[in-house]
């Protein structure tokens, strides 16, 4: 009967503590599932990001020294890269596709409303290119003297002395033999040499006219000299200069009026369009810069760093690139709206971007201002 009872009243406790041990099962099963939710996250955080890329030398390139590698270590993050286009690039960051977006972004109002951007690594503006000022030496300035600009002015001013001498030999031939006479090529002669010494205002006196309508023949003739002594001038300084000129462009006060290439989508474009510039869009830097060198175009309006990394591998055929800037801008990375990763990501790139060999990275890809 003891043990009986005994047996019962455990039980009965047994009984009593039910309630407890099903909450601690509950608690168990809790603290199992967030275990497991924590370890998921984990796991997605070590999975490799997926970094979006659009070729843009020097920013974007094959190399085998780049500077996202350090940002990644930094992080201590692995990576994978996803190429695309421009514009696939940017959907792709918009809508979550990539968790990160490398290239020469610029920062605007309207991608900032789109997505984020980490802190900038890189400032620039927009330039003017015009096409490539030949250097000057002799050959250069006798070929511009035989264009035919020139040839014709020489041919127009001949035949106008011919004309003036032949007029001047007809009133002057019977009262002035002397000077005029001879036969008619003689006389003619010495009516051209008369005309030519006296538009350039020289004289040598060695021949004159004496009778009236020759001396009204000559008066006329010398203040039209000075005309076309004047106008001659300017015809030589042209065609000495004309391949100096550079399209007339000296700054963005010069484009309108002007066919400006630039390349399509880009905040370049934005800006022509918002000062009612005529341009043409090509699909890369590379056809743009070759409008402008054939005289598709008159200049080309694009960021400034990109044009001097170009210009450096075309060589001979590098356009002028204007001084100075406008329209600034800020290159920087982005990435989806909202996205943990940006306090990181711009910790990084500020580290890398003040490190001393950021500036003779820069000078080795775009050269020295």
């Amino acid at each position: 009967m003891l043990k009986l009872l005994t047996k019962t009243a455990n039980k009965e406790r047994s009984l009593d503590h039910g309630p407890h041990t099903v909450m601690l099962t509950r608690i168990l099963s809790c603290v199992f599932l967030l275990a497991l939710s924590i370890s998921s996250q984990v796991h997605a955080q070590e999975s490799p990001l997926k970094v979006g890329i659009t070729t843009v030398p020097p920013f974007v390139m094959e190399t085998n020294d780049g500077r996202w590698e350090d940002i990644a270590e930094g992080m201590e993050r692995k990576f994978e890269w996803v190429p695309m286009s421009f514009n696939e690039l940017l959907e792709a960051v918009e809508n979550g596709e990539i968790d990160v977006a490398v290239g020469a972004l610029t920062m605007t109002a309207d991608r900032e409303a789109r997505f984020d951007f980490s802190h900038p690594f890189y400032q620039t503006g927009l330039s003017i290119a015009v096409p490539p000022v030949p250097e000057q030496s002799l050959f250069s300035s006798l070929k511009a003297l035989v264009s035919w600009q020139f040839l014709s002015a020489v041919l127009a001013l001949g035949a106008l002395l011919l004309v003036v001498g032949f007029l001047l030999w007809l009133v002057e031939r019977r009262r002035n033999p002397e000077q005029f006479g001879g036969s008619a090529a003689e006389g003619i002669g010495s009516s051209f040499w008369w005309a030519a010494v006296t538009m350039t205002t020289v004289g040598y006196g060695d021949k004159a006219p004496v009778s009236l309508p020759g001396r009204l023949i000559g008066l006329v003739w010398m203040f039209a000299g000075l005309i076309m002594v004047a106008s001659f001038t300017a015809t030589i300084t042209s065609s000495l200069t004309v391949s100096n000129l550079r399209a007339g462009i000296q700054g963005t006060n010069d484009l309108p009026g002007k066919m400006v290439a630039t390349i399509s989508n880009t905040a370049s474009q934005r800006y022509l369009e918002d000062e009612h510039i005529r341009y043409q869009t090509y699909p890369n830097l590379t056809s743009a810069m070759e409008s402008v060198v054939s005289g598709e175009t008159d200049a080309i309006v694009y960021d400034r760093a990109l044009m001097q990394y170009r210009n450096l591998q075309l060589g001979q055929k590098k356009l002028t690139i204007l001084p100075g800037v406008f329209a600034k801008q800020l290159y920087a990375l982005a990435l989806p709206d909202g996205s943990p990763l940006r306090a990181k990501i711009s910790q990084e790139v500020l580290r890398v971007t003040e490190d001393d060999s950021w500036a003779g990275i820069q000078a080795a890809y775009l050269g020295k201002e």
